[in-house]
């Protein structure tokens, strides 16, 4: 058996070959950009009508999904690719993998939950799937936020609905829980009376509701304060600092002492105690 070969047959099988993979990057490019253009009108379009942030971004992420996987099958169908016959192997790697990922399965319909019953929305600060931190976005599968310590988390949604959510940012203000020592020689009311007048003067302290300022326990250091002052939730840290400062400049300038613990030991005799406390000689 021989084989004949012609440079230009090897020429113009190159050039047929070269031709369909510059076509397929500029159908890639022209696809990536009318995806981009496609994007921001569809997101003026819904920011006009004032829809929420928080379903404007999903919509957004799930047009942006539909309109890639459209893309691939055209590059696909360029090359020659049957794709009535791609569509149905997608449908069942679909089904295949929708059985051995179901977890992805329940992130995406945990998404649809949490937009359409809104436990939080974009920009909200909150607790949820174990972390704490500003809404960014929520997405198919997992939802976007930013910690306190500037760090970007995606937790899947699932893990979300299935946990506890605290939504700091619902309630127009809230409370701050401080405690302050004072020592048992130390009139409880004067130190009370102290932090209350303390309090009024810190900014963005509520008067309404007022602080409270009551004892919580007691110790053997002396009775433990409870020092819970009310403000908006953008405030929270900078009144939590300022009332920890409060406290302790106001116990050093009215000259309490410091707390300490007292232990009184009684029985015994003098021979047991220099037995098991030895002497500084």
């Amino acid at each position: 058996m021989s084989y004949n070969f012609s440079p230009q047959i090897a020429i113009d099988t190159l050039t047929r070959v070269g031709l369909k993979i510059l076509g397929a990057v500029t159908l890639f490019i022209i696809g990536r950009i009318l995806i981009k253009l496609a994007l921001a009108l569809t997101a003026k379009a819904l920011s006009s009508q004032h829809l929420d942030a928080t379903i404007l971004r999903y919509i957004n992420s799930a047009l942006s999904v539909t309109l890639n996987i459209i893309l691939v099958v055209a590059l696909l169908g360029f090359f020659g690719v049957e794709t009535t016959t791609f569509a149905a192997l997608l449908a069942g790697v679909g089904i295949a993998i929708g059985a051995a990922w179901s977890g992805l399965l329940a992130n995406f319909a945990a998404g649809i939950f949490l937009v359409l019953l809104r436990p939080f929305k974009v920009g909200d600060f909150v607790t949820a799937g174990g972390v704490t931190g500003t809404i960014d976005s929520i997405g198919l599968f997992g939802t976007t936020m930013n910690t306190p310590d500037n760090v970007r988390t995606i937790i899947g949604n699932n893990k979300i609905l299935s946990d506890n959510i605290q939504n700091f940012s619902m309630n127009a203000f809230r409370r701050l829980d401080l405690v302050a020592q004072i020592s048992h020689d130390v009139d409880h009311r004067e130190a009370t009376n102290l932090l209350k007048t303390g309090l009024t003067k810190i900014p963005h302290v509520l008067r309404e509701p007022p602080p409270d300022v009551e004892i919580l326990q007691f110790t053997p250091a002396g009775p433990l304060l409870t020092v819970r002052p009310y403000c908006s939730n953008e405030h929270y840290w900078q009144v939590y600092f300022d009332t920890n400062r409060l406290i302790r400049e106001s116990f050093t300038q009215a000259g309490f002492p410091v707390p300490e613990q007292h232990y009184a030991v009684r029985g015994g005799n003098e021979q047991i105690a220099r037995s098991v406390i030895p002497s500084a000689a």
